[in-house]
């Protein structure tokens, strides 16, 4: 049996007891490292299921699957994901090669990034499409993502945006000769993903368009949801340019029309009070 099981998003202790159980009777037990990341290490959640556990990365995941099915033929094997297990199509990827080779699999759901951020007061019904803000680069600067954004804003939708991580990367020179160094793990902040929106406005208005997404912008900064030191922060998205949320891990809600209710419950995270006047459109249904 291969089982897929969610860890939730703070520490060892936000698995479930289902999903508990299930690792404590698996033979094999790997842990996704490059989706997400836990506010405790490896080792914490080694000591809590009373299991050693294989971290897997990226690379093993995509390449090496093969091996971890052919363990799950033969044997239990759970395979532990931050969040829920179905946060990232890699996983579905494992289940369909899994059923293809007639492996029996259980996935035991927990909470994520995409429910938890219900927590700053925004309906989660009244979210749009979900997208990824990446790192840029000195020659890549996509901006897809923004019309994304645009598209949602002109439903009265609001947007999250997933900020990118970079985990056992490596730079172009050692990918090009074949090294396997990598570089630091690095984590995008809510500072630079609105500094990248920023840049994107400006870059809109020079080739004549008027973006529905401004500097005024009301947005929301979210830091280490579901952990003892989560950290909310709701203003425009200037501000959020600036604000301080500490560590990672961090995402970014740019927000559509507001129910008054929502709007009540932001002002109880607002940097300064006076960014919501005047500025935010509302909704009375």
């Amino acid at each position: 049996m291969l089982y897929l099981v969610g860890l939730g998003l703070g520490d060892a202790k936000d698995i479930t007891v289902k999903g508990l159980e299930a690792v404590r009777r698996c033979r094999r037990v790997y842990l996704e490292a490059y989706t997400s990341v836990l506010t405790v290490g490896k080792e914490a959640l080694e000591e809590f299921y009373g299991k050693e556990l294989i971290l897997a990365d990226r690379e093993m995941v995509e390449q090496e699957a093969d091996t971890l099915l052919k363990e799950a033929d033969v044997c239990d094997v759970a395979f532990l994901v931050v969040g829920d297990p179905f946060g990232a199509t890699t996983h579905s990827d494992l289940v369909l090669r899994a059923v293809k080779l007639g492996i029996p699999y259980k996935v035991i759901h927990n909470a994520s990034i995409m429910n938890a951020v219900g927590c700053c007061g925004l309906q989660l019904y009244s979210f749009g499409e979900t997208v990824s803000i990446v790192f840029w680069t000195d020659t890549w600067k996509p901006e897809s993502f923004f019309d994304k954004i645009e598209k949602n804003r002109r439903s009265g939708m609001h947007t999250l945006c997933l900020l990118d991580i970079k985990v056992k990367e490596q730079s172009l020179e050692n990918l090009m000769k074949g090294r396997k160094i990598y570089e630091p793990p690095r984590y995008m902040s809510v500072n630079q993903a609105a500094e990248q929106l920023l840049a994107i406005i400006q870059n809109r208005r020079h080739q004549g368009e008027k973006p529905e997404t401004t500097e005024n912008t009301i947005c929301v900064g979210l830091a280490r949801v579901g952990a003892p030191d989560e950290k909310i922060a709701a203003g425009t998205l200037q501000q959020m340019s600036s604000v301080e949320l500490g560590g990672p891990l961090h995402s970014l809600i740019v927000t559509g029309t507001m129910h008054p209710l929502e709007l009540e419950m932001l002002k109880l995270f607002s940097v300064d009070s006076s960014s919501f006047e005047n500025n935010v459109c509302q909704r009375t249904t």
